[in-house]
């Protein structure tokens, strides 16, 4: 096959991807959030013989499309409220469809040196947006999860390594005992990459009614034992989105040689922000940062981000070199150093691309609307009979409870019955919630209204039995 064979091959799937891609957003608006068919019924439509002869690209994608279509959550809309899941900017977007299509293995800056070079800007970016030390290491992973790995691996390296052990060439077995020292309310994110690393189950240090790490717990909890020490702070609860108080924290967990972690999946970005960022004083004291780039900042899936002060930690646990590796020996560091894989898309070129879109103000203008838009919605919950805000609305996140917890689950069954609106039920605080998640870029003031009318219109279907 020739190259303008491949060419006009290429062109036409993605002519036919661009037009359904185009078709699916402007459906978003206005159809219902919730997918029409469930995983089984989609299964039974997606379940069929492989076939012997190849099929032309472009009618496989006409076919997908049909096929899924039914089964879409309408998650880019700007009525998805359900767990913390952002939309995609269309600048960000647009640079994701690049990155699949300029097929870059961003692992090594010798061999891939544009989106190496981009993603080395967008680390310095999101350094200097979110008030972190300028000579940190960026990767981009996965997501939340596999950035809280990474800042942990590093973790584990440096407070090891500070006690005569060297875990890249021992290995754990007969490695002095790590002390993990987290919240009582942290993401179970936490909790995989400690499993992961093999450090076990972390020792809970108690909280306030908030989701807030209390400081005089952890200083107890520090003077408990001795050895090296891992303290996990949280950017952002999950249900009330307060932070831990990170300059006392950092400073406690510092004095007993502990080093500090922050698990910001999408409260890290307050720091982005003139008006939030108070709830973050200290944030650059602790020691690494992960946050999720899909959730607050709006860029597609597949883009953590892992933080980490001290780069030589950070790269004894994932550098590696070889024969057939050009490695950047001098420079700041090859990608696949700062990240738990070799292969990977460049996740950070989206990231580029929202930042240089947005701006600073641009940046703080997503945080800040988000926040406005929970806000909204707890001060007008709180306004309605039967209805309890159970936190204090200082971020993204607003838990509320409409009674008991049977009333509480059948209301929000109900909500989502509506199809104008998802948000999803959770337990907080030994009580059933329904939890709203403002995470999306568009979200605006009409759809907060539509959100709230479907709300009463769920209340009133339950009072009236």
């Amino acid at each position: 096959m020739g190259i303008k064979d491949q060419a006009a091959e290429y062109r036409a799937a993605l002519d036919a991807a661009r037009a359904h891609a185009s078709d699916w957003l402007a459906s978003v608006p206005t159809r219902p959030v919730g997918p029409p068919l469930g995983a089984d019924e989609l299964l039974a439509r997606f379940s069929m013989p492989l076939q012997e002869q190849p099929l032309d690209p472009a009618a496989v994608v006409d076919e997908l499309a049909r096929l899924a279509e039914p089964g879409l959550m309408a998650m880019p809309s700007g009525r998805f409220f359900g767990w913390v899941i952002g939309g995609t900017l269309p600048a960000a977007m647009a640079a994701d469809w690049l990155v699949s299509a300029w097929d870059q293995n961003a692992a090594m800056r010798y061999a891939t040196p544009a989106t190496a070079a981009a993603e080395q800007v967008a680390g310095a970016w999101l350094l200097e947006l979110l008030g972190l030390p300028t000579g940190a290491d960026v990767g981009f992973t996965t997501g939340a999860t596999g950035a809280n790995f990474a800042g942990l691996a590093a973790a584990r390296a440096h407070v090891l390594d500070q006690a005569g052990w060297d875990v890249a060439a021992e290995g754990m077995s007969g490695s002095p005992r790590v002390r993990v020292l987290v919240g009582a309310e942290r993401h179970a994110s936490i909790d995989m990459a400690l499993k992961y690393l093999g450090l076990g189950r972390p020792a809970e240090v108690a909280v306030d009614s908030q989701g807030r790490i209390r400081p005089a717990a952890l200083a107890q909890a520090l003077d408990a034992g001795t050895g090296p020490a891992i303290v996990c702070l949280q950017a952002g609860n999950l249900h009330s989105g307060a932070s831990d108080p990170m300059g006392e924290a950092a400073e406690i967990s510092h004095r007993h040689g502990a080093w500090v972690h922050v698990d910001g999946a999408f409260g890290l970005w307050a720091a982005a922000s003139p008006t939030h960022r108070g709830q973050l004083a200290g944030l650059a004291d602790c020691d690494s940062w992960a946050t999720d780039a899909h959730k607050t900042l709006n860029v597609p899936y597949d883009c953590g981000v892992a933080v980490v002060s001290r780069p030589q930690a950070l790269r004894s646990v994932f550098g590696a070199h070889a024969s057939y590796l050009v490695t950047d020996r001098d420079g700041p560091g090859d990608p696949f150093e700062k990240v738990p894989e070799f292969s990977r898309r460049a996740r950070g070129v989206p990231v580029w691309a929202a930042l240089r879109s947005l701006g600073t103000s641009g940046v703080a203008a997503l945080v800040d609307g988000l926040v406005a838009r929970a806000q909204a919605f707890g001060a007008a919950l709180s306004r309605m009979d039967g209805v309890e805000v159970l936190n204090e609305v200082v971020f993204t996140q607003v838990c509320v409870s409409f009674g008991s917890d049977e009333r509480t689950r059948n209301i929000t069954a109900r909500i989502l019955a509506d199809g104008t609106t998802w948000m999803s039920g959770s337990r907080w605080a030994g009580r059933d919630v329904l939890r709203i998640s403002v995470s999306n870029w568009s979200t605006d003031g009409a759809d907060v209204a539509a959100s709230l009318d479907a709300i009463r219109r769920s209340v009133a279907a339950e009072d009236a039995g």
